[in-house]
């Protein structure tokens, strides 16, 4: 299973405006910076929780369809946005929207095969699923500790500018995995 991302989030769960006041800063010479920063940051927060933070549109690939269910990579999942079957020649067969059910309350979600399923026609990548995942299109919608880990660790490079993004990067600092770590999905 292959995971793209073929969307970004709309929004930020941190604005602009949240960051400069946090950092107590009044000028705007560098929001350009600060903003980058803050992308960055969520970036790093969601592979360290093992969550989209902000919705955003996600395709999942597969080369057959497994048995009884598809555990998701990616977490929290909003909808099926729809699916696709490539056949031998090619052509892309939609998938019923009937034969794959979201259960987005587990955690991995899950899809749960549930009807017809077209003939796959290719060896591999023959299964296409367009996903929203993320907490919510709007920031209030993530939960407090993640957008105030990716307001500290945004902060945090923007006023220890150098090398310490790259040691976070490596090992997020204590207080920052404090945050995180009530959401983090476990690997096995």
């Amino acid at each position: 299973m292959t995971p793209l991302a073929l969307e970004p989030p709309a929004v930020e769960p941190v604005s602009l405006a949240e960051a400069r006041l946090f950092l107590r800063l009044d000028q705007t010479e560098e929001d350009e910076l600060l903003a980058m920063l803050i992308t960055a940051a969520r970036l790093l927060i969601e592979a360290a929780s093992g969550r989209c933070l902000i919705d955003q549109h996600w395709r999942i690939v597969l080369d057959r369809w497994p048995q009884g269910a598809i555990r998701l990579p990616l977490s929290p999942v909003g909808a099926i946005l729809g699916a696709r079957v490539y056949d031998a020649l090619g052509i892309a067969r939609p998938v019923d929207a009937a034969a794959l059910v979201l259960d987005g309350l587990a955690d991995p979600p899950l899809i749960r095969l549930a009807g017809e399923l077209p003939e796959i026609g290719r060896a591999h990548g023959a299964i296409e699923i367009d996903l929203r995942a993320g907490y919510g299109a709007a920031a209030d919608a993530v939960p407090a500790p993640l957008r105030q880990a990716v307001l500290r660790l945004a902060a945090r490079w923007f006023e220890e500018r150098g090398d310490v993004a790259g040691r976070d990067a490596q090992a997020l600092p204590a207080e920052i995995m404090a945050l995180v770590a009530p959401y983090r999905r476990a690997r096995l």
